[in-house]
Protein backbone atom coordinates (compact mmCIF):
# COMPACT_ATOMS: atom_id res chain seq x y z
CA UNK A 1 0.00 0.00 0.00
CA UNK A 2 1.29 3.50 -1.05
CA UNK A 3 1.47 5.94 1.71
CA UNK A 4 -0.96 8.60 1.50
CA UNK A 5 0.94 11.72 2.87
CA UNK A 6 0.12 15.78 2.56
CA UNK A 7 2.50 18.79 1.25
CA UNK A 8 4.17 20.87 2.71
CA UNK A 9 4.75 24.18 2.15
CA UNK A 10 8.08 26.29 3.42
CA UNK A 11 6.12 29.26 4.95
CA UNK A 12 8.13 31.64 6.75
CA UNK A 13 5.46 33.31 9.43
CA UNK A 14 8.89 35.06 11.13
CA UNK A 15 12.12 36.53 8.54
CA UNK A 16 14.17 34.92 11.61
CA UNK A 17 13.01 31.47 11.58
CA UNK A 18 14.07 28.93 8.91
CA UNK A 19 11.41 26.52 9.03
CA UNK A 20 7.49 26.79 8.80
CA UNK A 21 4.63 26.08 11.25
CA UNK A 22 2.25 24.87 8.79
CA UNK A 23 2.26 20.98 7.74
CA UNK A 24 0.01 18.27 6.65
CA UNK A 25 -2.97 20.96 5.86
CA UNK A 26 -0.78 23.37 3.80
CA UNK A 27 -0.93 24.07 0.42
CA UNK A 28 1.66 26.08 -1.62
CA UNK A 29 2.15 29.69 -0.65
CA UNK A 30 3.31 32.62 -2.55
CA UNK A 31 4.28 34.34 0.52
CA UNK A 32 7.73 36.34 -0.28
CA UNK A 33 10.95 34.64 0.01
CA UNK A 34 8.87 30.90 0.16
CA UNK A 35 10.08 28.23 -2.62
CA UNK A 36 7.10 27.92 -5.06
CA UNK A 37 8.06 24.31 -4.76
CA UNK A 38 5.70 22.00 -2.10
CA UNK A 39 7.64 19.74 -0.60
CA UNK A 40 6.06 16.36 -0.55
CA UNK A 41 5.62 13.07 1.66
CA UNK A 42 5.22 14.54 5.21
CA UNK A 43 3.75 13.29 8.49
CA UNK A 44 2.63 16.39 10.21
CA UNK A 45 4.62 17.54 12.84
CA UNK A 46 8.68 17.85 14.01
CA UNK A 47 9.47 15.15 16.82
CA UNK A 48 10.31 18.10 18.97
CA UNK A 49 11.54 18.30 21.74
CA UNK A 50 8.48 18.12 27.08
CA UNK A 51 7.71 21.96 26.84
CA UNK A 52 10.72 23.72 29.07
CA UNK A 53 8.03 25.61 31.45
CA UNK A 54 4.46 24.40 32.04
CA UNK A 55 1.85 26.09 29.71
CA UNK A 56 -1.06 27.03 31.60
CA UNK A 57 -4.79 25.32 30.52
CA UNK A 58 -7.80 26.58 29.72
CA UNK A 59 -11.16 25.42 30.46
CA UNK A 60 -12.21 25.21 26.46
CA UNK A 61 -10.48 23.34 24.06
CA UNK A 62 -7.09 24.31 22.44
CA UNK A 63 -7.24 27.74 24.42
CA UNK A 64 -4.29 30.01 25.13
CA UNK A 65 -4.41 33.50 26.20
CA UNK A 66 -2.76 35.46 24.06
CA UNK A 67 -1.71 32.89 21.38
CA UNK A 68 -4.02 33.45 17.99
CA UNK A 69 -4.80 30.13 16.30
CA UNK A 70 -2.17 29.38 13.51
CA UNK A 71 -5.23 28.80 10.86
CA UNK A 72 -6.13 32.24 11.49
CA UNK A 73 -3.22 34.36 11.15
CA UNK A 74 -1.70 32.82 8.29
CA UNK A 75 -3.25 32.11 4.57
CA UNK A 76 -3.53 27.89 4.82
CA UNK A 77 -6.49 25.78 3.88
CA UNK A 78 -7.66 22.32 5.77
CA UNK A 79 -7.25 19.89 3.00
CA UNK A 80 -9.67 16.78 2.32
CA UNK A 81 -8.98 15.13 5.59
CA UNK A 82 -11.89 12.92 7.60
CA UNK A 83 -12.51 13.95 11.34
CA UNK A 84 -12.04 12.37 14.27
CA UNK A 85 -15.16 10.56 15.06
CA UNK A 86 -16.25 8.65 18.31
CA UNK A 87 -15.94 5.65 16.20
CA UNK A 88 -11.81 6.42 15.71
CA UNK A 89 -11.87 7.16 19.38
CA UNK A 90 -13.29 3.70 19.97
CA UNK A 91 -10.52 2.66 17.94
CA UNK A 92 -8.05 4.32 19.48
CA UNK A 93 -8.96 3.16 22.99
CA UNK A 94 -8.42 -0.25 21.92
CA UNK A 95 -5.10 0.08 20.79
CA UNK A 96 -3.67 1.94 23.54
CA UNK A 97 -6.07 1.55 26.73
CA UNK A 98 -6.49 4.72 28.74
CA UNK A 99 -4.11 7.05 26.91
CA UNK A 100 -6.37 8.64 24.74
CA UNK A 101 -6.31 12.40 25.86
CA UNK A 102 -9.70 14.24 24.97
CA UNK A 103 -9.72 16.97 27.67
CA UNK A 104 -9.34 19.84 26.56
CA UNK A 105 -7.28 21.29 29.42
CA UNK A 106 -4.91 18.66 29.08
CA UNK A 107 -4.56 19.28 24.95
CA UNK A 108 -4.32 22.72 25.90
CA UNK A 109 -0.22 22.23 26.20
CA UNK A 110 0.46 19.91 23.11
CA UNK A 111 -1.34 22.53 20.72
CA UNK A 112 0.65 25.76 21.37
CA UNK A 113 4.30 25.67 20.67
CA UNK A 114 7.48 26.55 23.02
CA UNK A 115 7.65 30.33 21.89
CA UNK A 116 4.00 30.37 22.41
CA UNK A 117 3.46 31.88 18.70
CA UNK A 118 1.82 28.89 17.35
CA UNK A 119 -1.80 27.01 18.01
CA UNK A 120 -3.54 24.44 16.40
CA UNK A 121 -6.82 22.76 17.85
CA UNK A 122 -6.47 18.96 17.78
CA UNK A 123 -8.54 17.32 19.89
CA UNK A 124 -7.07 14.17 19.97
CA UNK A 125 -3.68 13.23 22.04
CA UNK A 126 -2.49 9.40 21.82
CA UNK A 127 0.43 8.08 24.03
CA UNK A 128 1.83 4.66 22.43
CA UNK A 129 4.73 3.25 24.22
CA UNK A 130 5.78 0.61 21.66
CA UNK A 131 6.41 1.01 17.58
CA UNK A 132 3.88 -1.57 17.56
CA UNK A 133 1.33 0.55 18.93
CA UNK A 134 2.60 3.24 16.61
CA UNK A 135 2.18 0.88 14.02
CA UNK A 136 -1.40 0.36 14.57
CA UNK A 137 -2.06 3.88 14.94
CA UNK A 138 -0.56 4.87 11.51
CA UNK A 139 -2.22 2.51 9.49
CA UNK A 140 -5.71 3.02 10.84
CA UNK A 141 -4.91 6.87 10.17
CA UNK A 142 -3.82 6.05 6.92
CA UNK A 143 -6.76 4.16 6.20
CA UNK A 144 -9.56 6.30 7.64
CA UNK A 145 -7.61 9.36 6.22
CA UNK A 146 -6.59 11.22 9.46
CA UNK A 147 -3.79 13.90 9.33
CA UNK A 148 -1.25 12.96 12.15
CA UNK A 149 1.65 15.46 14.02
CA UNK A 150 4.15 13.73 15.73
CA UNK A 151 4.82 15.96 18.68
CA UNK A 152 8.31 14.93 20.97
CA UNK A 153 8.88 17.21 24.05
CA UNK A 154 7.43 19.97 21.94
CA UNK A 155 10.79 22.13 22.34
CA UNK A 156 10.99 23.12 18.94
CA UNK A 157 11.06 26.98 18.12
CA UNK A 158 9.87 26.71 14.44
CA UNK A 159 6.31 25.39 15.01
CA UNK A 160 6.39 21.97 13.74
CA UNK A 161 5.60 20.59 16.66
CA UNK A 162 1.96 21.60 16.76
CA UNK A 163 -0.49 21.25 14.40
CA UNK A 164 -2.29 23.73 12.24
CA UNK A 165 -5.68 22.46 12.38
CA UNK A 166 -7.44 19.36 13.84
CA UNK A 167 -4.87 16.49 13.08
CA UNK A 168 -4.11 13.96 15.71
CA UNK A 169 -0.84 14.48 17.92
CA UNK A 170 0.99 11.58 18.48
CA UNK A 171 3.13 11.49 21.59
CA UNK A 172 6.29 9.77 22.31
CA UNK A 173 6.42 10.79 25.58
CA UNK A 174 5.69 6.86 26.81
CA UNK A 175 8.26 5.86 24.43
CA UNK A 176 10.91 6.64 27.27
CA UNK A 177 12.90 2.85 27.90
CA UNK A 178 16.73 1.86 27.64
CA UNK A 179 16.29 -1.33 25.17
CA UNK A 180 20.14 -1.89 25.74
CA UNK A 181 23.59 -0.56 26.79
CA UNK A 182 27.08 -1.69 25.83
CA UNK A 183 29.71 -1.36 28.37
CA UNK A 184 32.83 -1.70 26.19
CA UNK A 185 32.31 -0.47 22.84
CA UNK A 186 29.47 2.63 23.84
CA UNK A 187 26.81 1.68 22.26
CA UNK A 188 23.07 2.91 23.58
CA UNK A 189 19.99 1.28 22.17
CA UNK A 190 16.67 3.22 23.54
CA UNK A 191 13.38 4.17 22.03
CA UNK A 192 12.73 7.82 20.94
CA UNK A 193 11.19 9.36 23.93
CA UNK A 194 13.98 9.35 26.01
CA UNK A 195 14.89 12.48 27.53
CA UNK A 196 18.27 13.61 26.64
CA UNK A 197 19.20 14.77 30.48
CA UNK A 198 18.37 11.43 32.14
CA UNK A 199 20.26 9.69 28.90
CA UNK A 200 23.18 11.56 29.77
CA UNK A 201 23.26 10.62 33.34
CA UNK A 202 22.60 7.04 32.39
CA UNK A 203 26.15 6.69 30.39
CA UNK A 204 27.88 8.85 32.47
CA UNK A 205 27.17 6.38 35.38
CA UNK A 206 28.96 3.59 33.24
CA UNK A 207 31.72 5.64 32.21
CA UNK A 208 30.33 7.41 28.68
CA UNK A 209 29.06 11.02 27.73
CA UNK A 210 26.43 11.59 25.25
CA UNK A 211 27.69 13.26 21.52
CA UNK A 212 24.80 15.91 22.11
CA UNK A 213 24.31 18.29 24.43
CA UNK A 214 22.31 21.16 24.21
CA UNK A 215 20.14 23.98 25.83
CA UNK A 216 16.78 21.80 26.32
CA UNK A 217 18.78 18.49 27.46
CA UNK A 218 16.01 18.42 30.37
CA UNK A 219 13.06 18.72 28.37
CA UNK A 220 13.90 17.11 24.65
CA UNK A 221 13.82 13.92 23.49
CA UNK A 222 16.64 12.25 21.61
CA UNK A 223 13.64 11.22 19.26
CA UNK A 224 13.27 14.82 18.44
CA UNK A 225 16.62 15.44 18.37
CA UNK A 226 17.37 13.14 15.26
CA UNK A 227 14.21 14.17 13.52
CA UNK A 228 15.25 17.89 13.41
CA UNK A 229 19.37 16.58 12.90
CA UNK A 230 20.54 18.70 16.17
CA UNK A 231 23.93 19.88 16.83
CA UNK A 232 24.65 21.23 20.08
CA UNK A 233 28.00 22.35 22.30
CA UNK A 234 29.84 19.17 21.29
CA UNK A 235 29.44 19.38 17.58
CA UNK A 236 33.07 20.43 17.28
CA UNK A 237 34.07 17.68 18.82
CA UNK A 238 31.83 14.50 18.13
CA UNK A 239 30.29 15.91 14.64
CA UNK A 240 26.76 16.13 13.56
CA UNK A 241 24.29 13.21 14.89
CA UNK A 242 24.27 11.80 11.20
CA UNK A 243 27.54 9.74 12.35
CA UNK A 244 26.99 8.99 15.53
CA UNK A 245 23.75 7.08 15.16
CA UNK A 246 24.06 3.64 14.27
CA UNK A 247 20.53 2.55 13.54
CA UNK A 248 17.14 3.37 14.06
CA UNK A 249 14.21 1.80 13.89
CA UNK A 250 10.83 3.98 12.38
CA UNK A 251 7.54 3.59 11.57
CA UNK A 252 6.19 4.65 8.05
CA UNK A 253 2.89 6.62 7.21
CA UNK A 254 0.95 3.58 6.34
CA UNK A 255 2.07 1.51 9.60
CA UNK A 256 4.93 -0.32 7.96
CA UNK A 257 7.56 -1.09 10.51
CA UNK A 258 11.32 0.18 8.89
CA UNK A 259 13.96 -1.41 11.72
CA UNK A 260 16.91 -0.48 10.57
CA UNK A 261 18.52 -0.60 14.72
CA UNK A 262 21.81 -2.07 14.09
CA UNK A 263 24.36 -1.79 16.57
CA UNK A 264 26.80 -2.36 14.11
CA UNK A 265 29.58 0.52 13.77
CA UNK A 266 31.26 -0.74 10.99
CA UNK A 267 28.64 -1.50 8.31
CA UNK A 268 29.42 -1.33 4.80
CA UNK A 269 26.55 -3.30 3.59
CA UNK A 270 23.59 -1.92 1.59
CA UNK A 271 21.49 1.48 1.22
CA UNK A 272 21.95 3.58 4.30
CA UNK A 273 18.44 3.92 4.98
CA UNK A 274 18.74 5.72 8.68
CA UNK A 275 20.12 8.60 7.24
CA UNK A 276 17.07 9.47 5.13
CA UNK A 277 15.38 9.91 8.39
CA UNK A 278 18.00 12.33 10.70
CA UNK A 279 17.10 15.78 9.72
CA UNK A 280 13.59 15.31 7.98
CA UNK A 281 11.86 16.47 10.79
CA UNK A 282 8.97 13.72 10.56
CA UNK A 283 8.06 14.36 6.77
CA UNK A 284 9.04 10.37 5.75
CA UNK A 285 8.11 8.66 9.21
CA UNK A 286 8.00 8.43 12.96
CA UNK A 287 11.18 7.54 15.15
CA UNK A 288 10.51 5.08 17.29
CA UNK A 289 13.90 3.58 18.55
CA UNK A 290 17.30 4.79 18.01
CA UNK A 291 21.16 3.17 18.33
CA UNK A 292 23.84 5.37 19.19
CA UNK A 293 27.24 5.08 19.96
CA UNK A 294 28.38 7.14 22.91
CA UNK A 295 32.08 8.36 23.47
CA UNK A 296 34.13 7.38 26.78
CA UNK A 297 33.60 10.34 29.61
CA UNK A 298 36.70 12.40 29.48
CA UNK A 299 38.84 12.09 32.61
CA UNK A 300 39.37 15.93 32.88
CA UNK A 301 37.29 18.68 31.41
CA UNK A 302 37.82 22.47 31.50
CA UNK A 303 35.96 25.88 30.34
CA UNK A 304 37.23 28.97 30.14
CA UNK A 305 34.87 32.30 29.18
CA UNK A 306 36.30 34.94 27.42
CA UNK A 307 36.12 38.47 26.07
CA UNK A 308 36.27 39.64 22.37
CA UNK A 309 37.01 43.37 21.22
CA UNK A 310 35.35 42.07 17.90
CA UNK A 311 34.04 39.69 15.39
CA UNK A 312 37.43 39.25 13.62
CA UNK A 313 38.88 38.34 16.60
CA UNK A 314 36.56 35.77 17.63
CA UNK A 315 37.21 34.51 14.14
CA UNK A 316 41.26 34.04 15.05
CA UNK A 317 40.34 33.01 18.72
CA UNK A 318 38.93 29.75 17.21
CA UNK A 319 41.62 29.79 14.46
CA UNK A 320 44.48 29.68 17.44
CA UNK A 321 42.19 27.66 19.40
CA UNK A 322 42.22 24.47 17.10
CA UNK A 323 45.93 25.15 16.41
CA UNK A 324 46.99 25.12 19.98
CA UNK A 325 44.43 23.36 21.77
CA UNK A 326 43.84 20.68 19.03
CA UNK A 327 42.84 16.57 20.12
CA UNK A 328 41.32 18.51 23.47
CA UNK A 329 38.89 21.53 22.02
CA UNK A 330 35.58 19.95 22.37
CA UNK A 331 33.43 23.15 21.89
CA UNK A 332 33.46 26.37 21.15
CA UNK A 333 30.51 29.53 21.34
CA UNK A 334 30.26 33.04 20.75
CA UNK A 335 27.39 35.32 21.92
CA UNK A 336 27.46 39.33 21.55
CA UNK A 337 26.96 41.97 23.48
CA UNK A 338 22.85 42.16 22.61
CA UNK A 339 22.51 38.22 24.01
CA UNK A 340 24.50 39.31 27.09
CA UNK A 341 22.22 41.99 27.92
CA UNK A 342 18.75 39.52 27.24
CA UNK A 343 20.49 37.06 29.34
CA UNK A 344 21.07 39.68 31.91
CA UNK A 345 17.49 40.92 31.68
CA UNK A 346 15.35 37.67 31.55
CA UNK A 347 17.75 35.54 33.62
CA UNK A 348 19.12 37.50 35.99
CA UNK A 349 22.78 36.34 35.96
CA UNK A 350 25.90 37.88 36.31
CA UNK A 351 28.56 38.62 33.81
CA UNK A 352 31.18 36.71 34.45
CA UNK A 353 33.89 38.87 32.39
CA UNK A 354 34.06 42.59 31.81
CA UNK A 355 31.41 44.10 29.20
CA UNK A 356 33.03 43.49 25.22
CA UNK A 357 31.68 43.61 21.90
CA UNK A 358 31.65 39.71 22.01
CA UNK A 359 32.30 36.78 24.10
CA UNK A 360 33.34 33.40 23.43
CA UNK A 361 33.13 30.59 25.75
CA UNK A 362 36.01 27.47 25.16
CA UNK A 363 35.72 23.63 26.03
CA UNK A 364 38.37 21.11 26.56
CA UNK A 365 37.99 17.62 27.25
CA UNK A 366 40.79 15.20 27.41
CA UNK A 367 41.95 12.43 29.86
CA UNK A 368 45.11 13.76 31.30
CA UNK A 369 44.26 17.43 33.38
CA UNK A 370 47.97 18.40 33.87
CA UNK A 371 48.26 17.98 29.92
CA UNK A 372 45.08 19.94 29.41
CA UNK A 373 45.59 22.64 32.05
CA UNK A 374 49.41 23.09 30.23
CA UNK A 375 47.78 23.87 26.80
CA UNK A 376 44.69 25.86 27.92
CA UNK A 377 47.34 28.09 30.10
CA UNK A 378 49.39 28.47 27.02
CA UNK A 379 46.42 29.18 24.92
CA UNK A 380 45.19 31.77 27.19
CA UNK A 381 48.53 33.66 27.85
CA UNK A 382 48.86 34.01 23.82
CA UNK A 383 45.50 35.12 23.28
CA UNK A 384 45.67 37.83 25.89
CA UNK A 385 49.44 38.70 24.71
CA UNK A 386 48.45 39.76 20.94
CA UNK A 387 45.30 41.15 22.00
CA UNK A 388 42.88 38.62 20.52
CA UNK A 389 41.08 38.41 23.94
CA UNK A 390 40.12 41.36 26.84
CA UNK A 391 38.98 39.50 29.72
CA UNK A 392 38.51 35.79 30.78
CA UNK A 393 37.62 33.61 33.08
CA UNK A 394 38.70 29.75 33.78
CA UNK A 395 36.47 27.04 35.26
CA UNK A 396 37.93 23.45 36.41
CA UNK A 397 35.85 22.22 39.37
CA UNK A 398 32.77 20.64 38.31
CA UNK A 399 30.41 22.87 40.10
CA UNK A 400 31.99 26.54 37.77
CA UNK A 401 32.36 24.10 34.22
CA UNK A 402 28.39 23.97 35.03
CA UNK A 403 27.58 27.39 35.79
CA UNK A 404 29.79 28.65 32.95
CA UNK A 405 27.92 26.02 30.32
CA UNK A 406 24.93 27.07 31.99
CA UNK A 407 25.83 30.65 31.29
CA UNK A 408 26.36 29.74 27.61
CA UNK A 409 23.27 27.30 27.45
CA UNK A 410 21.32 30.46 28.43
CA UNK A 411 22.89 32.80 25.92
CA UNK A 412 21.80 30.34 23.11
CA UNK A 413 18.36 29.92 24.11
CA UNK A 414 18.05 33.56 24.78
CA UNK A 415 18.94 34.49 21.31
CA UNK A 416 16.98 32.15 19.59
CA UNK A 417 13.92 33.07 21.41
CA UNK A 418 14.63 37.01 21.66
CA UNK A 419 16.55 37.41 18.57
CA UNK A 420 15.49 39.02 15.23
CA UNK A 421 18.35 38.14 13.27
CA UNK A 422 18.67 34.57 13.40
CA UNK A 423 21.27 33.91 15.40
CA UNK A 424 22.10 30.39 16.83
CA UNK A 425 20.16 27.40 15.81
CA UNK A 426 16.35 27.45 14.93
CA UNK A 427 15.44 23.90 15.53
CA UNK A 428 15.42 21.39 18.53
Amino acid sequence: MVPRLAPRCPVRPFPWQVACSAGAFVRQSTCVGASRTPVWGRLHGVQGTTPLVRRGSSSTSSQAPGVALTCERYPVRRLPFSSVSEDDLATFERIIPGRVITDPEELAASNVDWLRTMRGCSKVLLKPRTSEEVSHILRYCHERNLAVNTQGGNTGLVGGSVPVFDEIILSTALMNQVISFHNVSGILVCQAGCILEELSRYVEERGFIMPLDLGAKGSCHIGGNLATNAGGLRFLRYGSLRGTVLGLEVVLADGTVLNCLTSLRKDNTGYDLKQLFIGSEGTLGVITAVSILCPPKPGAVNVAFLGCPGFAEVLQTFSTCKRMLGEILSAYEFMDAECMQLVGHHLRLARPVQESPFYVLVETSGSRAEHDAEKLSSFLEHVLGCGLVTDGTLATDQRKIKETLFFAVAFTLDARRCGPCGRGSQRR
